[in-house]
């Protein structure tokens, strides 16, 4: 792909970029800034060179980036004395209980739709809960993507998907949100494994 090209995909999937970024800081000063790093990053010559359309494209490596910016600036926050986000996943090896219906699915998670109750439960979340959460609820992507994106294995992805929707599910049931029945969605790929052929994103 010839550069001309590469910033013309790239670009497109601004808005993309933007929202994981407000969803991962809360904060649109900082989005913008990362948006901002994320794109100085992409389009470094090598990053161009290097990039193949493999696995889940330019979006997937997009936000690989964004994940990985977000979390370098944390860690440096840290080190400076700025306390990082409490909630951070421990390690949850038992497989997931079985559970019913959950109080709502993937096909209500378009954000500028989504209910302020429902908003304010997601934003509760520890943020590695949310981020999957949205990756998967907003951006629609699949298990295996989310996972290339985090660098964490799909049974890792599973686990935090499980327990951010059934926390979810646990507040809104105890402030009286009610949703219309609809069956939980199934992943088709959750036995699948990142692809090798898939783009490392720029690391932090």
């Amino acid at each position: 792909m010839d550069r001309a090209a590469f910033e013309l995909e790239a670009v497109s999937h601004l808005d993309a970029v933007y929202r994981h970024a407000l969803h991962l800081t809360h904060r649109t000063f900082e989005a913008e800034e990362i948006v901002q790093e994320v794109y100085a990053r992409a389009f470094r010559p090598t990053s161009v060179a290097a990039f193949q359309p493999t696995g889940g494209g330019m979006r997937s490596w997009l936000l690989a980036i964004c994940h990985n910016v977000f979390y370098t600036l944390r860690r440096n926050a840290s080190r400076d004395g700025v306390p990082a986000s409490p909630g951070v996943e421990r390690s949850s090896p038992e497989p997931m209980p079985d559970e019913g219906p959950p109080a709502w699915d993937r096909a209500s998670m378009r954000w500028e739709h989504v209910d302020s109750t429902l908003k304010q439960a997601i934003n509760n979340l520890a943020p590695e809960y949310r981020e999957v959460l949205l990756l998967w609820g907003v951006e629609g992507l699949k298990y295996r993507e989310i996972a290339a994106i985090l660098s964490v294995p799909i049974g890792t992805v599973m686990s935090r998907l499980h327990r951010a929707r059934q926390s979810i599910s646990t507040e809104l049931t105890r402030n009286g949100f009610r949703n219309a029945n609809r069956p939980a969605e199934t992943d088709k790929n959750t036995n699948a494994t990142p692809s090798s052929g898939s783009p490392n994103p720029v690391a932090g």
